[in-house]
């Protein structure tokens, strides 16, 4: 592929540099040899759980027939895994296929260790909500995995103590800001929830929401738009709570975090779909108290919400069975039998629309067994998440916002000199590495 000279491994810079007529030419599955025909065995590298019995699911049946053989080998997620296949697509031994992050994408394909594989699983597209399809495609008319899990964000709140502070659940912004002052005026000791630094992902995706692109191709340039006015208003608005006090300023997943939810000392968390899960293990004492609303919108009216975390299953460059991988790819994260099991082994949040309300999603999570209209209305609002933009260096965005926003929560200062300091930071470090940046 073109812009191949300054490949870099994930661990030292994510380098990435090529623009959308690039992403297109990389990887074609028409011009890169085909899996020839007859028995297959494949290698997938994944960090789910119970991935191992989902995919002989497979085996026994329609890989059975179609003489297609898939081997688990259990990895570890995040860098290390995105480090690992490209270390090994170096020495042109990664494996078929790979369960990959949406962010890690233009990484993996950057490096030419991803396939397209539009031309065999181009027919499922209809299955996604576009949002979520879009992070495969890196904005091109390729297609460079199928996605497997998402995490549409949505706004959690203590029913009974909403009702007993007679707070009314925000369908804006504003109203969330003026709901967390009214709570504070009302039961001092008490916070609506708090501005944690210590997960970018949350960040981020409340930077889609209000209509960020972090990362865009421009040529074979990049534009990074960290610091644009759609995160600058997500972070001046952050920022203005914590400053005045109305929310607290501690990171989350502390022994201190999970208290405050126990205790009700917090009383709503903007999180997504997951939620539940973290709920059941940091506060065990509200089950049932809990309720699941719409993520607030920056103006009455709107209906948009943003992706924080999941997965998508590729197709690397290495395999000598693309056609077969890919066949693999499109059945586990479409097929019903295989999604059920995903969510019940792996307890994923599946990608795929017509999943996301039959199976183990027929009833709510047995946290919130009150709600009975959780994931129906979980569905809707997974259909309206706003695009991903992923570029080369998200692990220097990310490790920067922890330290600069982390910092700025807990002295309460300026959170736009945070955000600024986290666009500069992911500038210097793409030009760093001799990439064209564009103004």
């Amino acid at each position: 592929m073109p812009f191949t000279k300054h490949r870099r491994f994930y661990a030292t810079s994510l380098a990435l540099t090529l623009g959308a007529a690039a992403l297109t030419a990389c990887g074609s599955s028409d011009d890169e040899g085909q899996a020839e025909s007859g028995p297959a065995s494949l290698t997938y590298w994944a960090w789910t759980p119970g991935m191992d019995k989902v995919v002989d699911l497979w085996n026994k049946g329609p890989g059975k027939k179609e003489q297609i053989d898939v081997t688990v080998k259990k990895q570890a997620s995040g860098d290390t895994l995105v480090t690992k296949i490209l270390t090994a697509h170096k020495a042109k031994k990664a494996p078929d296929l790979v369960q990959a992050e949406y962010q890690a994408l233009p990484t993996l394909v950057s490096n030419d260790a991803l396939a397209d594989i539009s031309g065999e699983v181009g027919k499922v597209e209809g299955e996604f909500p576009k949002g979520v399809w879009q992070q495969t495609t890196l904005g091109s008319d390729a297609v460079y995995a199928v996605p497997q899990d998402s995490g549409p964000m949505m706004f959690y709140y203590r029913a009974d103590l909403f009702k007993k502070y007679d707070l009314k659940v925000p369908a804006t912004w504003d109203e969330f800001a003026e709901t967390a002052r009214a709570l504070k005026k009302k039961a001092p000791e008490k916070d609506l929830t708090t501005f944690s630094a210590n997960d970018s992902g949350l960040f981020a995706g409340l930077a889609q929401q209000a209509g960020a692109q972090w990362w865009t191709a421009k040529g074979d340039k990049w534009k990074v738009g960290i610091d644009d006015g759609a995160t600058r208003k997500v972070a001046d608005f952050w920022g203005g709570l914590v400053k005045e006090g109305a929310i607290d300023n501690q990171p989350m997943y502390t022994p201190s975090w999970n208290k405050a939810l126990n205790t009700g000392k917090q009383i709503a968390w903007v999180s997504a779909v997951w939620a539940p899960g973290t709920l059941t293990t940091a506060a065990p004492d509200t089950k049932g108290k809990w309720a699941m609303a719409p993520l607030p919108q920056w103006s009455k009216g709107e209906n948009t919400t943003g992706n924080w975390g999941g997965s998508s299953t590729a197709v690397t460059t290495d395999s000598g069975h693309k056609s077969a991988a890919a066949k693999f790819a499109a059945w586990l994260n479409t097929d019903p039998k295989a999604l059920d099991a995903l969510a019940k082994e792996g307890g994923i949040y599946p990608a795929a629309t017509a999943a996301q309300t039959s199976g183990a999603f027929t009833e709510p999570p047995a946290f919130f067994a009150g709600q009975k209209d959780f994931y129906p209305q979980a569905a809707k609002i997974a259909k309206t998440a706003a695009p991903g933009a992923w570029g080369p260096n998200v692990n220097v965005a990310y490790t920067t916002f922890k330290d600069a926003f982390g910092s700025a929560a807990k002295n309460r200062s300026d959170f736009g000199d945070a955000l600024k300091t986290m666009q500069d930071s992911t500038v210097a470090d793409l030009k760093k590495q001799g990439f064209g940046v564009a103004p």
